[in-house]
């Protein structure tokens, strides 16, 4: 008897790790394009002052203007910037993997932490792993087609970095994207109290995605600027923008923000993806892996100093203050 128990029990528990073991699977191929009408080359203008931060809605004043990219950066934007770096001599192609450099960091020594000092073989682009968009053929990269207005994925922080530095601009700060994603509201999510299948690309709104609108059986990202009041395929969306206008801070995929803190290596990202459930779409949620990491539902988008005339900052004030 003793022994039937232990047999049972084997069974059940090789069972359960089978199922623990499953992951979700991607197929790189292409897919039908969908053109959003979103301008991924936009900019938004951030004016100075005061916001509410965190989930506790404490007030935060980020003292200077700044802007912000509408979407998060493309595919398509990406390739260009890896031919470019390339041809400048400026990136590799190694073992699976786009390497660059890094100016270092200041080493702490505390527990977990990594050394990262200067150097010109660090991660940018992931080539090899399951549903990477962009492929590295020819000494070219190219993107799989229908997935060029789609965000860049499996970029790593490091490669995130590079990418806003070489366009004159850098990753946003945790504060600048919470405020860029909140307006001077104290919704918990972008673009308003509550969220649905038809608001943001995330795990409750996924199936009917990748099914209705592609066609697919593969977890999918959705062009950028997806979610706009249109409707593809028999699927109707919401116009679901942050107050100042940004598209997707909630849901599709995650976003590198620039913070480094001592004593830690890890980065941290906001803005939930389309794996998450609907409580890390929120505005105070993040995420976090060492910056080495690259995920298929990690992207970004930049943040730079004004280039829009003064009269345009004080316009996007009195818009603010409408909306109060």
């Amino acid at each position: 008897m003793k022994k039937k128990g232990i047999i049972l029990f084997i069974v059940v528990l090789a069972i359960s790790l089978s199922f623990c073991g499953k992951q979700p699977t991607y197929k790189h191929q292409a897919v039908k394009y969908i053109d959003t009408g979103v301008d991924s080359d936009s900019w938004v203008l951030i004016p100075a002052g005061k916001f509410y931060a965190g989930q506790f809605n404490e007030e935060t004043d980020i003292n200077y203007d700044y802007e912000i990219m509408l979407t998060d950066v493309t595919n398509q934007m990406f390739a260009d910037y890896l031919n470019n770096a390339l041809s400048e001599g400026k990136i590799k192609v190694k073992d699976g993997k786009v390497l660059g450099y890094y100016e270092g960091e200041k080493y702490y020594g505390f527990r977990h932490e990594l050394k990262i000092p200067e150097g010109d073989n660090y991660p940018y682009f992931l080539l090899n792993e399951p549903g990477v968009r962009i492929k590295y053929e020819n000494n070219k990269f190219i993107v799989d087609k229908g997935f060029e207005n789609h965000p860049a994925t499996l970029v790593t922080w490091f490669g995130a970095n590079a990418y806003c530095k070489a366009i004159g601009g850098e990753l946003p700060t945790e504060m600048e994207w919470e405020k860029a994603a909140r307006g001077n509201t104290k919704n918990p999510f972008p673009w308003g109290e509550e969220v649905d299948r038809d608001y943001a690309n995330y795990n409750f709104s996924q199936k009917e995605i990748r099914e209705k609108v592609f066609g697919v059986d593969f977890q999918i990202t959705t062009p950028v600027g997806f979610f706009n009041g249109k409707e593809y395929n028999g699927f109707i969306t919401k116009k679901a923008v942050s107050p100042y206008g940004l598209y997707d801070m909630g849901g599709n995929v995650w976003q590198w923000v620039k913070d480094r803190y001592p004593k830690m290596s890890d980065r941290f990202m906001k803005g939930g993806s389309f794996r998450s459930y609907d409580i890390y779409l929120r505005i105070w949620s993040r995420n976090s892996a060492q910056p080495m990491y690259g995920g298929i539902d990690v992207g970004f988008r930049c943040v730079r100093k004004p280039v829009k005339k003064t009269e345009e900052v004080e316009e996007s004030k009195e818009n603010m203050q409408e909306d109060k």
